[in-house]
């Protein structure tokens, strides 16, 4: 039995630092880059783990990357994935 057992940077990328991610903060909800194999649970444990707060709920939301132009050649910016976190009123996370 093998246990695949994370590395929690591998976790949480980072805040997501938009404008309407600042909005959602006022509503208490919260929006993080995370890895594209993160799943709910964890997303949770790691909030809890790091930030001291409990999650009432986590959303979970596949991004496509988007196709780019660079130096003549045509790309393709890789996909990525991103967490809103709900909590209850009176918690916060300070993103700086």
């Amino acid at each position: 039995m093998t246990t695949n057992i994370k590395n929690p940077k591998q976790i949480l990328v980072g805040a997501r630092v938009t404008e309407k991610a600042a909005n959602a903060a006022d509503q208490n909800v919260y929006v993080f880059n995370v890895a594209t194999d993160a799943n709910k649970n964890e997303i949770k444990k790691e909030i809890k783990r790091i930030y001291k707060v409990d999650p009432v709920k986590v959303n979970v939301l596949n991004t496509k990357g988007k196709k780019v132009f660079v130096r003549g050649k045509w790309g393709r910016k890789s996909d990525s994935r991103k967490a809103y976190v709900y909590l209850k009123d009176g918690d916060k996370i300070n993103i700086i």
